[in-house]
């Protein structure tokens, strides 16, 4: 086959990929070249824009390295991380809603102990964080372990400032008590944007649209036999709610971070300035496949 021309060389690409040998190759192959094409067809681009599309791919991927990965920030951004994550978490009927992990997530956080204050020297506003984690039936969940992570009130990670604090900060891993309860002290985030200093700055900046993200708390959380929930929890009164650049933001994910005077906290503990007050209860879903496992096991 040869002397392919715009309407007969989709189909000679389809024949070709036929000779794949897994199925699941075969699938996303085809429908890869079936959409691309369909693309190229439809914006009919010039010679200097597909190598300017050549270009702007080469130097999404020299921006990557150890700390900074440009391509899933070009998946966020495009909506793409938000749909796989969106097709991946079907969530039942008292489940939390899921969202994107975030580049800034690192294994094995420091464990600390229920009521801990996780700031370091980290400085800003206190805030207090409470809540529950449960089944999606509403059963609560004891020894459940839960990452937390968040930016500084400047709208920094830890891991983006490590050489000047020299430790980890707002930032570790908790386990529920008997009662599927957590609460712990850190300080309120801060909206920030999103790295926007290579390719997909520029992109964002052509495209009419800004870097920012609204202040959330992550939340990761894992029980045996549920599925991990990844998530976050946006303050109400951000003004980037409605225009997320990675568009993570649900309103059931959406809550309150209350401002409280000085006084008696919820844990107990004695303020003597006014600090922040989130509450958020989780639902997990249930693992059909690791309650199987359980059983059999047992």
């Amino acid at each position: 086959m040869r002397n392919f021309d715009e309407t007969t060389i989709t189909d000679a690409v389809l024949e070709r990929v036929k000779a794949a040998k897994n199925d699941r190759i075969r699938q996303v192959s085809e429908a890869l070249v079936r959409h691309l094409h369909a693309f190229i067809r439809e914006i009919e681009p010039t010679q200097a824009e597909w190598e300017a599309g050549i270009d702007f791919l080469t130097r999404t991927g020299q921006m990557c390295d150890d700390k900074r990965q440009e391509f899933i920030l070009l998946s966020d951004t495009l909506g793409v991380s938000m749909l796989v994550d969106a097709m991946n978490h079907r969530t039942p009927a008292g489940a939390t809603e899921t969202t994107v992990l975030g580049p800034f997530y690192v294994q094995r956080a420091p464990e600390h102990p229920l009521g801990a204050d996780i700031s370091g020297p980290i400085e800003g506003t206190p805030l207090l964080v409470t809540g529950t984690v449960s089944t999606a039936e509403c059963e609560p969940l004891a020894g459940a372990i839960i990452d937390v992570w968040h930016s500084d009130d400047d709208g920094y990670y830890d891991v983006q400032q490590l050489d000047e604090i020299g430790e980890f900060a707002m930032r570790a891993r908790f386990r529920t008590d008997e009662n599927g309860r957590f609460w712990f002290w850190s300080i309120r985030p801060a909206a920030y944007p999103i790295p926007h200093d290579g390719p997909v700055g520029k992109m964002l900046e052509a495209q009419g649209r800004h870097p920012w993200r609204p202040a959330h708390v992550h939340f990761m959380i894992a029980a045996p036999g549920h599925r991990t929930l990844v998530t976050h929890v946006f303050a109400a009164d951000d003004q980037y709610l409605d225009t997320d650049v990675v568009f993570g933001v649900k309103d059931s994910l959406i809550r309150e971070f209350a401002c409280m005077p000085a006084g008696t906290a919820a844990d107990g503990r004695e303020m003597r300035r006014p600090y922040h007050h989130l509450n958020y209860d989780f639902g997990l879903k249930a693992d059909t496949d690791a309650r199987r496992a359980e059983e059999r096991a047992a």
